[in-house]
């Protein structure tokens, strides 16, 4: 595979859960012999990104670079009163460039999330990370019914997007049915960004 062509899996993780849903996602698209590089974004404190060289531990942080060249996009965020973490949002709002110049149109794109509660706000999240990447022109996919494990989940997973119920103190693990949803989704993306790579 050409190093040029790859998904991009952008996430932000607090308490491992959404970066666990990222690797889950990242194993899918590369099963479809697609790289998945793996990027976070750093933390927002008082308004102020909190952002040192590299992250003293982990994947890397993301740069506008990385957004721009990749083929496809999976888009990750715990869940914070029905939206992205402040964090996320910080990184989206200085996309601007790409924006003006329509660089992400025309990229598949998917959402996942993670969230306390099983209640929590996880399908209100993921359509209000859907807005930028609209925005961005890009093609927005989410996890059709055809996933069996969406009719079987008993905790995450929507058909907008994977997801995750973590628990109120972040104890609770993937499910089996939590991992499948996440690797259909990324043989699901990779497929398609295979597609409209040809």
């Amino acid at each position: 595979m050409a190093d040029d062509h790859y998904a991009l899996v952008l996430y932000y993780s607090v308490g491992g859960s959404t970066r666990n849903l990222a690797y889950k996602i990242a194993q899918g698209i590369e099963q479809m012999g697609l790289e998945a590089r793996l990027r976070t974004v750093a933390p927002v404190s008082n308004g102020l990104e909190k952002r040192d060289s590299v992250p003293s531990s982990g994947d890397p942080y993301v740069s506008i670079e990385d957004l721009r060249q990749c083929s496809a996009l999976a888009l990750g965020s715990p869940t914070r009163f029905g939206n992205m973490a402040s964090a996320m949002k910080y990184f989206w709002d200085s996309t601007s460039s790409l924006w003006l110049s329509a660089e992400l149109a025309d990229k598949p794109a998917c959402v996942f999330t993670s969230s306390g509660s099983l209640h929590g706000g996880q399908e209100s999240t993921l359509l209000t990370m859907m807005l930028p990447l609209l925005h961005h022109g890009m093609f927005i996919m989410g996890t059709p019914y055809s996933v069996s494990e969406l009719n079987s989940t008993q905790s995450g997973g929507t058909p907008y997007g994977p997801s995750h119920y973590a628990g109120l103190n972040n104890s609770i693990d993937l499910t089996p049915q939590e991992q499948a949803i996440c690797v259909a989704q990324g043989n699901r993306l990779a497929a398609l960004a295979l597609k409209l790579r040809d």
